[in-house]
């Protein structure tokens, strides 16, 4: 697994969400988790197999039923790669603000 990998699979909302889900409830049945998603089964497994390949997801079968997990070493990962920038953060929320707001403009 790689950080790339782990930060494309947080970049989307729904994956984010999938993540959230799990977290707050446990483990969930692919049906489960899917009827909370408005989007075809094909296009919802898809984004599961992305939590799966980034390692922040774990599936675990029993019979015919797919049951998804929360992986949270990735999280602690990038949990740790994070943590230098908090106290730029903390001491400079305005600036960082400032920043996003340029980055947004550039984007558009």
């Amino acid at each position: 697994m790689s950080e790339t990998a782990v930060f494309a699979a947080l970049a989307n909302p729904v994956r984010r969400a999938v993540l959230q889900v799990l977290r707050e409830e446990g483990p969930q049945p692919v049906a489960a988790l899917a009827t909370r998603f408005d989007l075809a089964r094909p296009s919802f497994s898809e984004h599961l197999k992305v939590l799966r390949d980034a390692g922040l997801a774990g599936e675990t079968r029993s019979g015919r039923q797919r049951v998804y997990r929360l992986e949270p070493d990735p999280l602690r990962e990038v949990r740790d790669w994070l943590a230098p920038f908090e106290s730029f953060w903390s001491e400079r929320p305005a600036a960082l603000g400032e920043v996003l707001d340029e980055e947004i403009l550039d984007a558009l």
